[in-house]
């Protein structure tokens, strides 16, 4: 009876204890608000750059939530809205004001309604016998208030809670630039039969239209005020009051006269540009992707600035597209476009060799990007010395490049890689106190200074579509125009490369638009959100780093090329199914024999137990 007493006192104290320790940690969870999140993209808790975004507002800004409640996955959702709006509140020094309002009355839910909200109806799955849904009926957006402004997020999906910070992030940084009248000025270089941003390139249209780049940064991101920028010979200087510039792949050459604008530009100090172009020159809607070599001029700049643009085609056999075509006898066969590179970080490659630097802000936190028809890059430090010169994206060690004037970058499956194989360099860029890339002084009319007023950067993405998606440019119908498009929407078009164009758009643009808006965020010095962007990627494709690549010989042709695809993978196999039955069989049977540890241990315990 002493023992159980005193057994009784122990756990008693235990209990007090251990029940202390929670109750301690919950106050002081709830008096510190601090949240632990191991997270890669930090996903539960709130990014410096949307704390610091609410912090700095010149005025409170109001945000009410209209919701709806009575199931399960509502319920859960508006759990999770709930947190991250107190968030938000916490980390705004008073700047935020949230108000959660469940409309029930007829005022409320016309209030709702008059700010410009959407009834919606939302079903959730009861997993009973009879199987039945319920469904509610209501409101589930947000209304934001800063000022005179007002705008809304009309309606949020319980179904889809991904990236929410980041529009909610979005919305406030535009209504605030709005009522601030605080508009990122971004100038489009034009005049060269251009790549345009406008192209609407991104899926598969038939001719028909669809959305662009423009379309859908205007339409995401409304404080960015693009402005064609007509550079007329290099007659014209470019208005100072844009921020930064955008060169795409050109169709025709730069004059010098032209590069040096953009040269005067630069020098002005705190501004920026970005040129998607490479070498690799190919007419739109041509399924053969049959593509001419040509700089069209451009290097002479980015040489200028430190980064050479060679005139060459870039193909990697270990990063790039390989996709199952359909036959005409119904079968499948896979073909390969080494000539798009597929950049991810890790693959075991040290800091100076990896393929994609997520520590750079315009491709912060992004876990695979797409680079359609690259040209390699070479840093030339020495032009500018006083800069930051940095390699931000590369190839596999298995990449080779082609110099010939005129060859085909599509998909086939005679690829014969040529030696020699080395890791390339496809994106660069160059920030500080730039030197002229022309020297400096006076010519053909055009003064510059010998180096930048203040800090500038340029960045090269030396891939010639990679705004765009090369299967939709290359595969849809030429456009008609005028009353032509009416009757004739297009001309020709590719129905096996827009079926394909499909699955590269939903894996790789978004990808592909959150790089260029964080680039532009870059490049206007405006880099607070750029983690909050990261919030709204899906996962990467698997990267087996423990696996060697294949290694490719010059002299190795199709029949052995696909031999040593096909070890490579019977090796991926053989990985997934150690980690299936390890996970099946391994971790059960860890538990298992720790249990039986513990059960031996204690037997031990009492065999030796004496009176």
């Amino acid at each position: 009876m002493e023992k159980k007493a005193r057994a009784v006192t122990e756990s008693s104290v235990y209990l007090t204890i251990v029940a202390g320790i929670l109750v301690a940690a919950n106050v002081l969870s709830f008096s510190v608000h601090k949240r632990i999140d191991t997270t890669k993209s930090q996903r539960f808790t709130l990014s410096n750059g949307s704390s610091k975004l609410v912090r700095d507002l010149k005025r409170p800004i109001t945000i009410k939530a209209y919701v709806t409640t009575g199931l399960a996955k509502v319920d859960a959702f508006v759990r999770d809205l709930d947190d991250l709006m107190r968030e938000y509140e916490r980390n705004s020094g008073g700047k935020f004001v949230y108000q959660k309002i469940t409309p029930k009355t007829e005022e409320e839910k016309q209030q709702a309604k008059d700010y410009g909200l959407r009834e919606i109806s939302v079903g959730d799955a009861n997993e009973t016998e009879t199987d039945s849904i319920s469904i509610a009926q209501g409101y589930m957006g947000l209304v934001f208030l800063y000022g005179d402004e007002k705008d809304v997020i009309p309606v949020l999906s319980p179904d889809n809670v991904v990236g929410l910070e980041f529009w909610i992030s979005n919305k406030i940084r535009e209504i605030r630039d709005k009522a601030d009248d605080n508009y990122r000025k971004i100038g489009v270089v034009t005049g060269h039969d251009e790549i345009k941003i406008t192209d609407t390139n991104l899926v598969a249209s038939e001719g028909r239209g669809g959305p662009s780049m423009r379309s859908v940064l205007e339409q995401a991101f409304p404080f960015y005020k693009f402005e064609d920028v007509d550079l007329k010979n290099g007659d014209t200087e470019i208005d100072e009051s844009i921020d930064a510039l955008i060169i795409t792949q050109p169709g025709k050459d730069y004059t010098d006269k032209e590069l040096r604008r953009i040269d005067q530009f630069l020098m002005k100090g705190n501004k920026g540009a970005v040129v998607y172009a490479s070498a690799v020159n190919m007419k739109a809607s041509d399924p053969k992707f049959a593509a001419t070599l040509s700089t069209r001029g451009l290097e002479k700049l980015t040489a200028g600035y430190g980064i050479e643009m060679k005139k060459d085609a870039v193909f990697d056999w270990s990063r790039s597209v390989r996709l199952p075509v359909p036959t005409q006898t119904g079968g499948l066969v896979w073909i390969r476009a080494p000539g798009i590179v597929q950049a991810q970080p890790g693959g075991g490659l040290d800091e100076e060799h990896q393929m994609l630097d997520q520590s750079f802000a315009g491709f912060f936190r992004i876990d695979e990007l797409s680079f359609p028809f690259p040209s390699s890059l070479a840093l030339l430090k020495e032009k500018q010395p006083s800069a930051t010169l940095k390699v931000v994206a590369r190839t596999t060690p298995a990449a080779w490049v082609d110099t010939s004037e005129s060859l085909d970058v599509g998909l086939k499956t005679d690829w014969k890689p040529k030696a020699p194989f080395d890791q390339r360099s496809i994106a660069a860029y160059a920030s500080g106190t730039l030197k002229s890339a022309f020297g400096g002084g006076n010519a053909e009319g055009v003064e510059i200074p010998a180096e930048s007023k203040g800090e500038s950067r340029i960045l090269v993405v030396s891939s010639s579509q990679f705004l765009a998606n090369p299967f939709a440019r290359q595969g849809n119908g030429q456009q008609m125009e005028g009353q032509m498009a009416m009757m004739m929407p297009a001309i020709g078009g590719d129905k096996t490369l827009q079926q394909i164009s499909q699955p590269y758009a939903q894996k790789y643009l978004t990808g592909t638009i959150l790089a260029f808006k964080n680039t532009l965020d870059w490049l206007t010095g405006d880099t607070e959100l750029v983690a909050a962007s990261a919030k709204i990627l899906g996962e990467p494709n698997l990267a087996y780093a423990d696996i060697s690549k294949p290694k490719i010989e010059a002299t190795d042709d199709e029949a052995a090329l696909k031999k040593k695809d096909e070890e490579y993978k019977l090796k991926r196999k053989a990985v997934q199914t150690n980690v299936q039955w390890s996970l099946i069989l391994l971790l059960p049977s860890a538990f298992a024999l720790l249990g039986v540890a513990f059960w031996r241990l204690r037997e031990s315990g009492r065999n030796a137990f004496k009176l």
